[in-house]
């Protein structure tokens, strides 16, 4: 009896992981076949590295140097989260062209639930979002970003979290809204909000009293700051903070995104 129970919680398992596997394929293949996504998602990121970084940093934040880190790799966990931002949410739109093209349809009338949906593309924008990390990183060994086996670990790991946090978040605003000019228009307040309010370009101390309350309630901020802990060491807040405030935002916004793709019309 209990071999039979355990075989039978296997094959559940490993159909759960299979279908998963599918919905994460399709998207991975989508981002393949559509190079100037990467390039565009890549470059934006880097204009601001060293556009902003290096061209008038020093004169705008002089404090920094007091630390012995310039402005331009002060910003680097930043620009980080910069590229994470913008691809996680704006990979919400790829639900309103599935939509469009009756792709969604057909996933959604297969015998597999729309909770297993909704993770297997979170799974799809988060992957998105780590082939742009991986680059940047490789960016940040270039201006004199070193890292170390834990700093490195510790970087993916946080740049997964914020990914699921804010794709969830993005999928979520996709399955209300029926027209791309809608979705840009809505992302636009969100996205810009998130990153210039997470401390990716100023210090987080010495604010205004009505920015810091701002900065604390933007879930990036905790992303960031754990970032430039991992990768310069130092920060505003602890690294056990950070962690724990980004993932209760991402199980929040996890289950706000959940909630939104079963109520979500497939047409």
């Amino acid at each position: 009896m209990f071999n039979m129970e355990s075989n039978i919680n296997t094959h559940i398992t490993e159909t759960l992981l299979g279908k998963l596997y599918a919905l994460w394929l399709r998207e991975f293949k989508v981002f393949l076949r559509e190079h100037s996504r990467l390039i565009a998602a890549t470059f934006t990121p880097l204009l601001w590295l060293f556009v902003i970084g290096s061209g008038f940093g020093s004169s705008l934040h002089p404090s920094i140097s007091t630390v012995g880190i310039n402005y331009q790799k002060f910003i680097f966990p930043g620009i980080v989260s910069m590229s994470i931002i913008f691809s996680s949410v704006f990979f919400g739109s790829y639900i309103i062209w599935d939509r469009k093209f009756d792709f969604l349809k057909s996933v959604m009338v297969a015998p597999i639930s729309r909770n297993t949906i909704f993770v297997g593309k979170t799974f799809g924008g988060m992957t998105t979002s780590i082939v742009q990390v991986g680059i940047l990183l490789v960016i940040g060994l270039v201006i004199g970003i070193h890292f170390s086996a834990l700093s490195l670990v510790q970087t993916i790991g946080i740049a997964l979290l914020l990914s699921f946090c804010l794709t969830s978040l993005g999928l979520a605003i996709g399955s209300y809204i029926e027209s791309l000019e809608g979705f840009q228009l809505i992302v636009s307040f969100v996205v810009f909000p998130l990153y210039f309010l997470s401390g990716a370009l100023f210090p987080l101390s010495n604010l205004p009293g009505w920015l810091t309350f701002l900065t604390k309630i933007d879930p990036a901020t905790y992303a960031v700051d754990a970032l430039r802990n991992a990768m310069l060491g130092i920060s505003s807040y602890s690294f056990a903070l950070d962690i724990g405030v980004l993932a209760a935002f991402t199980i929040g916004f996890g289950l706000f995104g959940g909630y939104s793709f079963r109520k979500m019309k497939a047409v």
